[in-house]
């Protein structure tokens, strides 16, 4: 048995979930019975499982304490990390500052990958939808604009059509490609106000744009984002991997399992995964099933996948 007493009363119900929620996710998963009177809590089972528990419970506090919300996905995520590299679990949260909220890495491979995105100007980031590949990179394009470190953002993706005609949606080109580039859009008004985002899209200050509008171009002192890159063909992965100017980064993601090129065309970004994986301020990080941060049947369904994509290459 574990208890220990929490100083502030008012973040109790935060802490707890709504009628306790993430108390019943983690004694779901760690074999324990939590229990609270106020802010003293008891937790019942194995020794290691009421560490981990109190660990879980305590940066969860924490965060809470800094001021940012939690939810069921952040104890999940709590969950997943703290069952890999203890260590890694123990060096505490990795997190990003944006003008609307704090990012905190939810699993282990996403704290990996914050730290990879700091410490090198190319990072190649594979592996299913959920993982919080994009997303991540434009939370920290963005903490790298507002600190003044570069002096735009440019988030690319190549506009292929899977199954639908381009050509045929309404609109002159930038309603035709806008459609495409909506994640990246949606992923930018999750961090900063909505009259920042519309002024500095307005100023060039942040460019939203599809891969063939990258060519001939040199992007010095910017952080760009090159998303869907699994559709890139091997000339346009060349092409947009030699912008990178001086005092640039660049991100590049990807599902190398969604690859929506015609006639069994190769990948630029397979391409580049087996030929750029020795140089040096490059980095890669994959991610599989156990990153995903969505809902848990998204877990569920990107599991099967991965396990039917395994039986067919056997």
């Amino acid at each position: 048995m574990l208890s220990f007493t929490f100083d502030d009363n008012s973040l109790l119900p935060a802490l707890y979930g709504r009628e306790d929620e993430h108390l019943i996710l983690l004694e779901k998963n760690t074999d324990t019975k939590i229990n609270y009177r106020g802010n003293h809590i008891e937790i019942f089972g194995e020794s290691k499982n009421c560490k981990n528990v109190g660990l879980i419970l305590k940066n969860l506090y924490r965060r809470l304490k800094d001021g940012s919300e939690i939810s069921l996905g952040d104890v999940e995520g709590e969950l997943k990390m703290i069952n890999g590299k203890k260590e890694n679990y123990d060096s505490g949260p990795v997190y990003i500052n944006t003008s609307k909220r704090k990012i905190i890495a939810r699993s282990l491979n996403q704290k990996s990958y914050l730290n990879l995105m700091k410490e090198n100007s190319l990072v190649f980031a594979i592996g299913p939808a959920g993982t919080g590949k994009t997303y991540l990179a434009v939370a920290a394009a963005v903490q790298s604009l507002l600190n003044s470190e570069v002096d735009r953002i440019i988030l690319s993706r190549p506009a292929v059509e899977a199954g639908e005609r381009l050509g045929f949606l309404p609109g002159d080109l930038k309603d035709k490609v806008d459609p495409y580039l909506r994640p990246l859009y949606d992923a930018l008004y999750d961090m900063l106000p909505a009259e920042i985002v519309f002024r500095k899209l307005e100023s060039g200050e942040i460019e939203v744009a599809p891969l063939a509008f990258m060519r001939g171009r040199t992007l010095a002192n910017a952080y760009i984002i090159v998303d869907e890159a699994q559709n890139t063909t091997p000339m346009q992965m060349k092409m947009i991997l030699t912008r990178i100017g001086e005092n640039s980064k660049m991100v590049v993601t990807g599902d190398l399992s969604q690859i929506d090129l015609s006639n069994n065309q190769l990948s630029g970004l397979k391409q580049a995964t087996e030929i750029l994986n020795n140089i040096e301020d490059i980095a890669f990080i994959r991610f599989n099933s156990k990153d995903v941060v969505r809902n848990q049947l998204v877990i569920k369904m990107v599991e099967a996948y991965e396990n039917s994509d395994k039986t067919q290459n056997q």
